[in-house]
């Protein structure tokens, strides 16, 4: 049986650019939107793929609870979840809390507790953390902070509250026993909408820097199919292969969260 995935945010660009590269591995995807008019674009990345897609019309707006998140689940029956979507700066601040805060909790919650998810992708943003990196210099700090303290305040606060809570509550299913669960955040920076290069630096990036949806779809594909992927992954447009970064970030066991307070996001309650 074909390995079913749950992608959220199913008509972002970075979904669009990602769903025909989930099918070409002959998985199966279901792909969350919010209109129906955007059925026949999703239903197209499938065309000459051995996997199949469907969509599945559901907004995120109505995910309140847990509870929803799980009706969700029950209906697909996911093996992997990805998240990928996002207010998009629509609807102020409440809205922006609402989904990439709330509604991203709530799928993680649901996810964690359903014994058939054996993995989690978080698509979130390079900027989402506490603490200065290591590696970083003072201009990365510098831009880091200006970020999530003046140009995108909300966004910054709910994408880095879902990635901790997330963190932790993997972190617990793993402590309990399963071993093999797999929690990926994946942290571009900034976004552009240039061809893919198939190049990237991964792991102990800049903040200043951009790169490609294509390639940050590229790269959650190239963490998702393998089996020893976990933890956050800062990405950007770089000069290493993706399938040889990838290779790097897990052999030299890089982790993006180096740096954090990380005591403090695993003592995060569900």
């Amino acid at each position: 049986m074909a390995l079913r995935v749950l992608l959220l945010g199913g008509h972002g660009k970075v979904s669009l650019l990602m769903t025909p590269q989930l099918l070409a591995r002959s998985w199966d995807v279901t792909s969350i939107i919010r209109d129906p008019a955007q059925t026949d674009e999703i239903l197209k990345t499938g065309d000459g793929q051995p996997g199949k897609v469907k969509a599945l019309v559901r907004s995120l707006d109505n995910v309140t609870s847990h509870e929803a998140a799980q009706a969700v689940l029950d209906e697909v029956k996911p093996d992997y979840v990805i998240w990928s979507a996002g207010a998009g700066g629509k609807g102020g601040p409440d809205r922006t809390y609402a989904i990439d805060r709330d509604a991203a909790k709530h799928f993680i919650k649901a996810s964690i507790f359903s014994q058939g998810v054996t993995k989690f992708v978080m698509v979130s943003s390079l900027s989402s953390r506490r603490k200065r990196a290591p590696w970083w210099t003072d201009e990365d700090w510098a831009l880091c902070e200006k970020m999530n303290n003046q140009i995108i305040p909300h966004y910054a606060k709910a994408k880095l509250e879902a990635d901790e809570y997330l963190t932790a509550l993997s972190k617990r299913r793993i402590d309990g026993g399963d071993t093999k669960f797999q929690c990926i955040v994946l942290r571009p920076g900034g976004l552009s909408d240039e061809a893919a290069t198939g190049k990237i630096s991964l792991g102990r990036t800049k903040v200043k820097g951009m790169v490609t949806r294509g390639d940050v779809a590229a790269t959650a594909v190239a963490l998702l199919e393998r089996t020893d992927t976990n933890g956050w992954f800062d990405v950007l447009n770089g000069t290493e292969n993706i399938e040889s970064a990838v290779e790097t970030a897990v052999r030299e066991k890089i982790d993006s969260i180096e740096g954090e307070e990380v005591e403090k996001i695993f003592a995060i309650k569900q």
